[in-house]
């Protein structure tokens, strides 16, 4: 696998990390490593790779923002400013619709757009210590990009009460929010993940990735009576898929299905 200068991948039996790697500023994030956390989920739908989990390095997840580049951007045209934006919507837009399963693995600190990281992610799970933040208005700004994907995991209510107070909440409290799905003590995240693992690895990979799609699909773009036909198409055409016809018949003979015995 290639060498990025922000962030630091590895592939092992099929789960592909990505370790946000800038630990001195605690993972915050700038230009270039949007760029290559872009690139690595543009990347991921080989066969070799089951999912993607996301960590960062060092005593945090991820602290938001650069204020290195924070300052840059500040002083920049509308155009230039609207341009760098660009790049946060695109990584989110990325990571949301990467066809593997996806899951963020959070602690210390998620301030700021770091929330969008995890958001865009299929599963998230944090530490109990860990602590959550929609600051962006104590500076007189709005978490603009992160916003579809946290309004997605917390609902429009929630939404309002985090981003308006821009106040500090921990692991505990984002599990009630649902912006992360299960806060653990730090001694069990690990196995927490590895169960989540567990089970993907027994789901059929073709199915995973268009459940992603219908998920998409439905929750996007889709009125109901157009989903009427979708959804009747869909199922049609991964019942007679080879992985379809190979999931049924290992049901129907009480076998595991190959992906699972070739494991």
């Amino acid at each position: 696998m290639r060498t990025f200068e922000t962030i630091e991948t590895t592939l092992d039996h099929g789960i592909l990390t990505l370790s946000l790697n800038r630990p001195e500023i605690h993972n915050a994030f700038n230009e270039t490593m949007l760029r290559e956390v872009t690139e690595v989920f543009e990347n991921a739908d080989g066969p070799e790779i089951l999912c993607i989990v996301m960590r960062g390095k060092g005593k945090s997840f991820c602290a938001g923002v650069d204020l290195q580049w924070m300052k840059t951007v500040s002083q920049n045209s509308y155009e230039q400013n609207y341009q760098e934006s660009l790049l946060l919507s695109k990584c989110f837009e990325t990571i949301y619709t990467c066809p593997k399963p996806t899951i963020a693995v959070v602690h210390g600190v998620a301030l700021g757009g770091a929330n969008g990281l995890l958001s865009a992610c299929d599963f998230a799970y944090c530490t109990d210590t860990t602590y959550f933040s929609l600051s962006e208005v104590k500076i007189g700004i709005i978490p603009a990009c992160i916003s579809p994907y946290v309004v997605k995991r917390v609902g429009e209510y929630g939404t309002r009460e985090l981003m308006l107070t821009g106040r500090r909440i921990d692991g505990k409290e984002a599990e009630r929010f649902r912006l992360v799905n299960k806060s653990l003590p730090a001694e069990l995240i690990e196995e927490k993940v590895a169960e989540v693992i567990t089970n993907l690895r027994s789901s059929g990979p073709e199915a995973m990735k268009q459940g992603k799609v219908l998920i998409h699909e439905i929750c996007n773009h889709l009125t109901l009576k157009e989903a009427y036909e979708y959804t009747a198409r869909m199922i049609a055409e991964i019942r007679a898929s080879e992985e379809g016809q190979e999931g049924m018949n290992a049901f129907l003979e009480k076998r595991k299905p190959k992906w699972v015995s070739n494991k």
